[in-house]
């Protein structure tokens, strides 16, 4: 059986179109964390003025609310492969804007604001497009395999992307851009190669208020797929202790800015190896409550993490966060993706897509807000107990999630 997996992981790298669409997926997602990283750090050093760099990361998340209806229809009614084609091309016309305002000395905080707004919108465009496409690459048996493997991808750019970024940076902000274009080129060419081993059968039904909200429908409609969704919103929200590492480098364990680095390193690097051993040796048995028992690994690494004044210690617990999280990303997108209709993946992956993006954005909110109220120890404490119960209320009010077997919903 295990010579089986290991065989499925690797037949994934030699079909063309999977692996096209992974390494474009590593390229454009690296290109992003490099570009978000040289545009903050430009805007901050043109402006001196935090709450312009506040306005980045607002200009980067409002078009995701706003657009995640509208991405849904057009994913469900047009050639994914070219959604994200087009997505992609866009970018690096943006990020050759970038560099031309740079060198010719044109850039400043408008044009910053504009041009993070635009990368914004497609990539609200691009990520539940392309999670939507890769149920089309590959055969049913071994879509969890490649769920995997393409976490591994969004875990390997969050890794890679700020660390070349900040390294290119220090030389000069032209060498961020010149490289974010021509590497979002060479990800829309490998994306243009991508040809899906399953067409779906586009349904000719009009434009309309309800088929713009069918995705929310569906989503309600199916306990599996509701809790799933929604348990991601609510303990990434209580979880989000990673909003407060500068406090603790700083504060609590005193290690300045190399252990902020090693420590937002960490979860990541955790992610990145439980990824990959999920792509070779897939979750089978009992998925619902693997699910939850990740997320209390989740919960108790959390309240280690607070509870430490040691970075080892600190740095085993944030490993112990990323490689949890990712067992409860790759099985939750596995469900969501596997019970969904192809006709409607576009409209529910936008959905989820919201849910994310916002359980992120929301919970270092959160965790910021309580920090300044009760104290970073006790907050961070707080969230990981919050998140332990969040799974056991779930376990209570989603029995059919908390019963599943298998991915396939059985």
């Amino acid at each position: 059986m295990n010579l089986i997996l290991l065989q499925s992981g690797d037949s994934l790298f030699r079909q063309p179109s999977f692996r096209n669409y992974w390494v474009s997926r590593i390229l454009a997602s690296t290109s992003f964390q490099m570009l978000s990283v040289a545009i903050g750090w430009q805007m901050y050093d043109l402006t001196h003025d935090a709450f312009s760099l506040g306005l980045v990361g607002l200009a980067q998340f409002i078009p995701m609310v706003f657009l995640t209806f509208v991405v849904g229809q057009v994913a469900d009614r047009f050639d994914r492969r070219k959604i994200v084609f087009f997505c992609q091309i866009i970018e690096a016309f943006i990020a050759g804007l970038l560099l031309y305002g740079n060198i010719d000395g044109w850039l400043g905080r408008d044009q910053i604001l504009v041009a993070a707004a635009i990368l914004g919108s497609c990539r609200a465009f691009e990520g539940p497009t392309s999670s939507a496409l890769l149920p089309q690459l590959v055969p049913k048996k071994i879509l969890q395999q490649a769920i995997s493997l393409a976490t591994t991808a969004g875990q390997t750019s969050q890794i890679l992307g700020p660390m070349i970024g900040g390294l290119l940076f220090s030389i000069g902000a032209s060498y961020v851009y010149s490289t974010a274009t021509v590497a979002l080129l060479v990800g829309a060419i490998l994306t243009f190669m991508i040809r899906p081993e399953h067409e779906f059968v586009r349904k000719s039904e009009p434009v309309s208020l309800r088929s713009i909200f069918l995705g929310l429908e569906f989503i309600y409609r199916h306990p599996v797929i509701l809790g799933t969704i929604s348990l991601d919103l609510f303990a990434v929200l209580l979880g989000g202790a990673t909003a407060l590492l500068p406090i603790y480098a700083q504060d609590i364990l005193h290690t300045g800015p190399w252990g902020l680095g090693l420590m937002r390193t960490a979860p990541a690097v955790g992610a990145l190896i439980v990824s990959l051993v999920l792509a070779y040796y897939p979750l089978k048995n009992n998925i619902g409550l693997k699910l939850f028992g990740a997320l209390a690994v989740f919960g108790l690494a959390t309240m280690l993490f607070a509870l430490s004044t040691s970075l080892i210690v600190s740095l085993f617990a944030l490993f112990l966060i990323g490689g949890s999280d990712v067992i409860s990303v790759v099985i939750r997108s596995s469900l969501v993706q596997l019970q969904t209709p192809d006709e409607m993946r576009g409209r529910v992956n936008a959905v989820n897509s919201l849910f994310i993006g916002t359980s992120n954005q929301l919970g270092e909110f959160e965790s910021g807000t309580v920090a300044g109220l009760i104290g970073t120890v006790p907050a961070a404490f707080i969230g990981g107990v919050g998140t332990i119960i969040v799974a056991g209320l779930w376990m209570y009010l989603f029995p059919s999630l908390r019963r599943i077997r298998s991915l396939s919903g059985s």
